[in-house]
């Protein structure tokens, strides 16, 4: 039913992807030796083949990803260029390019909806991919593509890199005091007959110190060792920037924004930089009080120009003193399994989907993962793993990634999708389970919104199932959706359960919690419109230096960001969403997609019950299982029956009221 996953099989990687590029060619050239093409003979076996190319090519990715070492390296490094060289002919092949229309424009009538949809984003992505252009610049392009692929490896392994090498150690017991137990023990070490505390840049380690050291001189060390991390990225990001400029003038375009933006859903440049200088401008004001009271703060402690790594430690301690809340006392609470068998019935009983554990059965890449098929209705209708402590051979952050799509092929058969979510949760030892923070619980919560979208799809097709075809300024929809789900007092209760006496989080607990969410909302907010500003205006001319790169930054931060940090940071050599992922020119996606999680969420509150069925049911249908068949627009609008409002998301985060 489900493949087998086989690590073992990875150093033969390179032999087994030439013969399966080889195969795909000739798949390819029988097609295109049609007389009569159709949707059913040409289009549907042409998707899967690069369905099955796909489903090998994941792993080697995902791998490298998850259990990093000199052999996954090797082999991504082997295999990069075959893939980079096979994508950019293959969408380069005028052939192909003129079937796809040639069946648009004979068939046009007679098509689904779905399948029209498919054949305009074919049609679209083969003429942005060059399909018009001469040889010369075809095979420039192809040259452009290759390098881009490596240069993102590149700047992805020198951050890796760079977080494993760093270690902080301290000695003194003063500077560690204010630390959770739980995180001490993590931290902790012998040594020459005493107790010593290691830190590092890995995220779970990193942000225990920032938040809880109490020796502020080893507080700006380990933030300035985070943010100087891999200054090499310096002239990575030169070189990417200098190449994707090329490859969009070569297709015509005056920009990567605007080429970017031709798989999304906001219309052009102006509308997005609006969008964002509109939330800027109404959380600017906001923000500035909410980092004079942490300021006020620091004062106590002899502290008068508070800086940015003096933040995290005395907004903690603010938070506390405002809302009693000490992480420390919850995380008892949050242990890694008891979250996620109540997340599972949470999720069966909105969504009507049961999680099944087959983690004994099944074979996977790290003794910690766990698996679990999905059912609907009693019956198996996707897989997902769940890989969600961190170690050393694992790349920082958490997401989501597809592996299989729904859809039914052309000998009728069902194709059943399968994910990972990947994070980077406080381990657990012989001794200590797993025991998240809320804010862990909120990051799976996420993440599952994302899994979800790929693996509830009902399209048959596909290049638009599950999250294949949805544009990018809208799959952090479902995602930040069901976040909001991680501060329900209902939710909670079915799964925050102390792990040694099972008792439950009270309500006065998870009412701090929940009065919580909204601190410091709007420096939260600036921060990010921070971060895709810079990107999208980074995107929208060719910066020529690393100086002209870090202007820009200073600029957008000289304008709405109330606190400047220190100008050694160069946050712009650890962006890997930006030059190491797929939202360059995209990482506003986050706050234009919140609008519609935010908006879709305010429904269920209006409704006046979160455990709204017949809601989270018509969502499911209209949202989740629709995948990427129509724009997201017509969906948001078939499920709330109006447009969305930009003031559901401002009144959620206590912007507005």
């Amino acid at each position: 039913m489900f493949e087998t996953f086989n690590i073992e099989d990875l150093e033969n990687s390179k032999s087994i992807l030439e013969e399966k590029i080889k195969q795909s060619k000739s798949t390819i050239d029988k097609l295109l030796k049609i007389k009569n093409k159709t949707y059913e003979n040409f289009v549907m076996p042409y998707q899967e083949v690069g369905e099955r190319l796909n489903e090998f090519i994941t792993p080697i990715f995902h791998i490298d990803s998850v259990k990093n070492s000199n052999t996954t390296q090797n082999v991504l490094e082997e295999c990069l260029p075959l893939i980079s060289i096979y994508e950019t002919e293959l969408s380069q092949d005028d052939n192909i390019y003129r079937s796809l229309k040639d069946i648009q424009d004979k068939s046009y009538t007679s098509l689904s909806i779905t399948q029209k949809k498919v054949l305009e984003n074919e049609i679209r992505d083969f003429e942005l991919s060059g399909c018009h252009l001469d040889v010369d610049k075809k095979d420039k392009l192809k040259q452009l593509n290759l390098k881009l692929s490596e240069l993102s490896q590149k700047f992805s392994q020198n951050l890796l890199d760079a977080t494993n090498k760093y270690e902080m150690v301290c000695e003194d017991f003063e500077d560690v005091k204010e630390l959770p137990k739980s995180d001490r023990e993590l931290a902790s070490f012998e040594e020459d007959g005493k107790t010593k505390y290691k830190f590092t840049l890995q995220m779970p380690s990193y942000l225990a110190y920032i938040t809880y050291g109490s020796n502020r001189e080893k507080r700006e060390e380990i933030y300035k060792a985070y943010c100087t991390r891999a200054p090499e990225n310096s002239e990575v990001i030169n070189e990417i920037l200098k190449l994707k400029d090329q490859k969009v003038k070569l297709l015509g375009f005056n920009c990567y924004a605007q080429y970017s933006l031709t798989r999304k859903m906001a219309k052009n440049e102006a509308e997005v930089v609006s969008f964002l200088e509109e939330l800027a401008s109404k959380g600017k004001q906001k923000a500035k009080e909410e980092l004079q009271e942490v300021a006020q703060l620091a004062v106590k402690d002899g502290i008068t120009d508070i800086k940015s790594f003096d933040l995290g430690y005395y907004s903690e301690k603010l938070k506390k003193a405002k809302y009693d809340l000490d992480q420390e006392y919850y995380r008892p609470y949050f242990e890694q399994s008891s979250v996620l068998k109540g997340f599972f019935s949470f999720l069966n009983e909105v969504f009507k989907v049961e999680f099944v554990d087959v983690t004994e059965h099944t074979t996977t890449w790290d003794e910690k993962v766990k698996v679990f098929n999905l059912k609907e209705d009693g019956n198996v209708t996707a897989r997902i793993y769940l890989d969600l402590e961190s170690r050393k051979s694992k790349r920082g952050g958490a997401w989501m990634n597809n592996w299989h799509t729904h859809y039914i092929d052309a000998a009728k058969k069902e194709h059943l999708p399968t994910a990972f979510i990947v994070c980077n949760f406080p381990p657990s030892k012989d001794n200590t389970p797993s025991l998240l923070r809320h804010d862990d619980v909120v990051t799976l919560f996420h993440e599952m919104g994302h899994a979800l979208h790929h693996l509830l799809s009902k399209v048959d097709e596909p290049y638009v199932s599950g999250i294949s075809g949805v544009a990018w300024d809208v799959v952090e929809f479902p995602s930040q959706f069901l976040e909001y789900f991680a501060y329900a007092k209902d939710v909670l209760k079915i799964f925050a359960k102390h792990y040694e006496t099972g008792e439950v989080l009270d309500d006065e607990a998870i009412e701090r919690l929940i009065n919580a969410r909204n601190f410091q909302s709007s420096l939260s907010m600036i921060r990010q419109v921070e971060f895709a500003l810079f990107d999208f205006k980074l995107h929208q001319k060719l910066y020529n230096s690393s100086e002209e790169v870090q202007n820009l930054l200073d600029s957008i931060r000289q304008d709405f960001s109330p606190i400047i940090p220190p100008s050694y940071n160069k946050f712009q050599n650890g962006f890997s969403h930006i030059f190491a992922g797929g939202y360059a020119a995209g990482y506003y996606s986050y706050k234009w997609a919140e609008v519609l999680s935010a908006d879709a969420f305010y429904m269920f509150i209006d409704s006046g019950n979160l455990f709204n069925k017949s809601l989270a049911l018509k969502y499911k249908e209209n949202i989740l299982q629709k995948g990427g068949s129509s724009n997201m627009d017509e969906l948001f609008f078939n499920f709330a029956q109006r447009e969305p409002s930009v003031d559901s998301l401002l009144k959620i985060d206590g912007i507005i009221s």
